[in-house]
């Protein structure tokens, strides 16, 4: 059994719609599919250009998983590719541009995407620097507190910053880059901003990457901000129970109680969507090195 699906100039066929991927929820590949569908002019301008790690689950979250970067040999002619290096060689990855393409990678039981901080022409120069703020325990005030810690210290350093639910336990602070610096620069940067915001709290934050060492405190990872790391894309749907997805949410709302990382659904994402919860935030980015001799000066 199968449908075919009208995407921009395309129409994309949908093989096994009754599959269920969300067995806890009900939840089909139809309407997984209908959710991309509804959530594409939202999505798509965080997908574009960049190359993709797609987060594949064939027989629904309650089987086995698995993160692909290569692209098949079997997909469409019209998917575009990047062919970018890796150690030892290179690798295909996949690009979606379009409704169309978003719409396949589903109905290859592509549940979540993740995206390079870097874009396909350029894939050296990140254009994104990703905090990823993750509890010890899943506890989303800590995470709240710790948010409001790192985005006075950003707005120290002249750097505006977004917030975005991972769909799990945490928040990503993300800040748009002017590209120009390569990743070991924004990457030592991002750790020095860490630190930083870790030395002011030492009670409650750590930058310490083993988990045994980090003694309950949020940890602090910078680590996504290297070349061919990925990090959730936005409006991506997460394979947990209840298909929590990773939304755009505005600093006024980090205040809101009722906010968790798992605050927004397949159900309600599009909603918060319309909000436009980055609208003036998101533009031109900022470059490193002032930042960076801001930072020196505070230190």
């Amino acid at each position: 059994m199968s449908y075919k699906v009208r995407a921009g100039r395309r129409t994309v066929e949908i093989h096994r719609p009754d599959k269920v991927m969300f067995p806890d929820d009900g939840l089909t590949k139809a309407d997984l599919v209908d959710y991309y569908r509804r959530i594409a002019p939202f999505m798509l301008p965080h997908l574009r250009g960049r190359p993709l790690m797609l987060e594949r689950h064939p027989d629904g979250i309650g089987g086995p998983g698995f993160m692909q970067k290569q692209t098949p040999d079997n997909c469409p002619d019209w998917v575009r590719r990047v062919e970018v290096a890796k150690a030892n060689g290179t690798v295909t990855h996949t690009v979606c541009d379009n409704t169309a393409t978003l719409i396949h990678l589903v109905d290859q039981a592509c549940i979540t995407f993740h995206r390079w901080l870097s874009r396909a022409n350029r894939p050296e120069q990140p254009d994104r620097l990703v905090f990823d703020l993750d509890p010890a325990e899943d506890d989303f005030e800590p995470v709240r507190r710790a948010a409001e810690q790192l985005g006075e210290l950003l707005d120290q350093l002249q750097l505006p910053s977004v917030l975005l639910t991972t769909g799990s336990k945490g928040l990503h602070v993300i800040v748009q880059l002017a590209r120009g610096a390569g990743f070991d620069e924004a990457r030592e940067f991002a750790r020095e901003v860490a630190q930083t915001l870790a030395d002011r709290d030492p009670d409650r934050l750590t930058t310490e990457v083993r988990k045994q060492a980090r003694g309950g405190r949020l940890y602090l990872d910078v680590q996504r901000n290297g070349y061919g790391q990925t990090a959730v894309a936005p409006f991506s749907v997460r394979p947990k129970p209840g298909a929590p997805v990773a939304t755009p949410v505005s600093w006024d709302q980090l205040k809101d109680p009722e906010l968790t990382a798992r605050r927004w659904t397949v159900t309600d994402a599009l909603d918060q969507a319309r909000t436009k919860p980055w609208a003036g935030v998101i533009g031109g980015g900022r470059a490193i090195g002032p930042a960076r001799r801001r930072l020196a000066a505070l230190r």
